[in-house]
């Protein structure tokens, strides 16, 4: 039997807060997809500006555009674990501020570096975005389990799915706002006669930059104002009174709407097993090795997708012969933001509207299928493409494989593990699948960028080649499916307390408020709650 201030989160009907929350955890994962999409029209003006002395195409190595995204994706593995772990010890609300915090300050000092030398400068951007990287790895477990803790249960995997969707307009933002800034600084009067990359445009990718923290920022005040997760009170911090009081601030609930059946103690029993037990791994271990492999297998596809998008972009970009730095920049933010626009926001509420009438298990399960088919759709016959110049229909295939991303495993990966673990492990262990996940992004992306720049001869790549690259990805996402199939249990309708299944702590839950039930005469008083009453030993 549950506590009743949990089923009445449960049974709340949807609010205003609940909207609230989702805008506030969301921006966090808007700015990750910002800070990230915003990179390829940056590389392409930094090409311009440092690389001004290979003439041929001023364009940066494949080594440090590698490099620069793989710092980033260390950074956020690193936060994942660092934060998800120091969520559970000290709380969700206390480290969701660090972690905003440092993406604010981390996004201001990328676009701060005072360096004029090339390798200085992208030494510059590489430490700033690896601790950019921290704050956003941090977001991912707080956001995820913040949000499902305020959640009812029949519309939590869209709340959390509506949370995670919030990178898709981030996307948007970030190819709107460079599309803007390099047309405020076309034409500027600093534009020498046959030079094709203005003074200002050391200016302008400063500026994209650090307007990714402006709607971080706008979200500090909110977060600090939001009171713990009434599940982490009452649970980990065993604060029942407290937990509803929390709840009554935010919800519209009075706690005389949520009396429990008897006076019950502001302690709960302590937790008979630590994390990384022998016990935590015979009752959570499958579930966790479930999601943490599910998310290395999709972010090894969908990071290598994001960067294959060069291998399609270039086909409808002006030779940068023919155009100024701007102009390059903007061709290439124009492009991200049609396929967001199209493809990728499309995909992400498609989940939101499907995850609670289909589950996540069948929408993660044939994203990864639908993602496989596209790949061998792309990559079997992908120099017939090219010979044949179908550009559109390759942008199309392009464009599908991102929308069953995101509708599909790169949105679901994100809330199983915030609905599958018990109050104490839960943004630890989405921390730690998160990790996974950026584990297989940077070898994904890493190892497909070498894979795709490598040295070619007649058009065509002589390393493993653009086939079978694609070919990879699309068994990558097979195994992805059979993982899913096989070991990923089902988590809609069910409260979080039903999804743990840790039946020996239910048991002793159960037993202890019986027991305080049974001898109400050694319990205060309500107005003593706070005083953190000691169950007697006789219990």
């Amino acid at each position: 039997m549950p506590l009743k201030v949990l089923s009445a989160l449960d049974s709340a009907k949807t609010q205003y807060y609940h909207f609230k929350a989702i805008i506030i955890a969301g921006m966090g994962l808007f700015t990750d997809a910002y800070d990230l999409f915003c990179i390829p029209p940056i590389m392409s003006l930094l090409g311009s500006i440092y690389y001004r002395d290979k003439q041929d195409e001023q364009e940066i190595s494949p080594a440090v555009v590698s490099t620069m995204v793989a710092v980033a994706l260390v950074g956020t593995m690193i936060g994942q674990v660092v934060f998800g772990y120091l969520g559970d010890r000290v709380g969700r609300r206390r480290v969701y501020g660090l972690s905003l915090t440092l993406m604010v300050l981390s996004s201001l000092g990328c676009g701060f570096s005072i360096c004029t030398s090339r390798s200085c400068v992208l030494g510059s951007l590489m430490f700033f975005r690896f601790l950019l990287g921290l704050g956003i790895g941090g977001d991912y477990p707080l956001s995820a389990t913040i949000m499902s803790e305020f959640a009812n249960k029949t519309t939590r995997g869209a709340f959390i799915a509506a949370v995670f969707s919030m990178q898709g307009f981030g996307i948007l933002a970030s190819s709107l706002v460079t599309m803007v800034v390099c047309s405020a600084f076309n034409g500027s009067s600093d534009q020498n006669p046959g030079d094709p990359t203005p003074k200002s445009a050391d200016i302008a990718w400063r500026v994209i930059l650090m307007l990714g923290a402006v709607p971080a920022a706008f979200t500090y005040y909110w977060r600090m104002k939001m009171p713990e997760t009434a599940r982490y009170t009452a649970l980990v911090e065993h604060n029942v009174l407290q937990a509803a009081k929390d709840m009554e601030k935010v919800l519209d609930m009075s706690l005389t709407q949520i009396p429990e059946d008897q006076p019950l103690p502001s302690i709960v029993p302590t937790p008979s097993y630590p994390l990384l037990s022998r016990q935590f791994f015979h009752r959570h271990g499958r579930n966790l090795l479930s999601c943490a492999t599910a998310w290395f297998l999709l972010d090894a596809a969908f990071y290598s997708t994001n960067l294959f998008q060069s291998k399609i972009y270039h086909r409808f970009i002006p030779d940068k012969s023919s155009v100024n730095a701007f102009e390059a920049a903007f061709e290439v933010a124009k492009l991200q933001a049609i396929v967001a626009a199209c493809s990728t926001i499309p995909g992400y509420w498609a989940t939101v509207y499907f995850i609670e009438r289909v589950g996540r298990v069948k929408i993660q399960m044939f994203g990864f299928l639908f993602m496989a088919a596209v790949y061998m759709a792309l990559g079997i016959p992908y120099y017939t493409h090219r010979n044949r110049h179908t550009d559109r229909g390759f942008m199309f295939l392009y464009g599908l494989t991102l929308f069953f991303a995101n509708f599909g495993p790169n949105t679901t990966t994100f809330i199983v593990p915030a609905e599958l673990f018990p109050a104490r492990f839960r943004s630890t262990c989405h921390g730690l699948s998160g990790a996974a996940g950026k584990l297989g992004a940077i070898i994904g992306s890493v190892g497909f960028v070498w894979a795709s720049h490598s040295r070619e001869e007649n058009g065509y790549p002589k390393a493993i080649g653009m086939t079978t690259s694609l070919a990879i990805l699309g068994g990558v996402c097979i195994v992805g499916a059979v993982i899913t199939y096989l070991f990923t249990p089902e988590t809609r309708g069910r409260s979080l307390e039903e999804n743990e299944k840790d039946d020996v702590e239910a048991t002793e839950t159960m037993n202890v408020l019986r027991c305080f039930r049974s001898s109400n005469s050694s319990i205060q008083s309500d107005s003593s709650y706070g005083g953190g009453v000691e169950p007697r030993s006789a219990c």
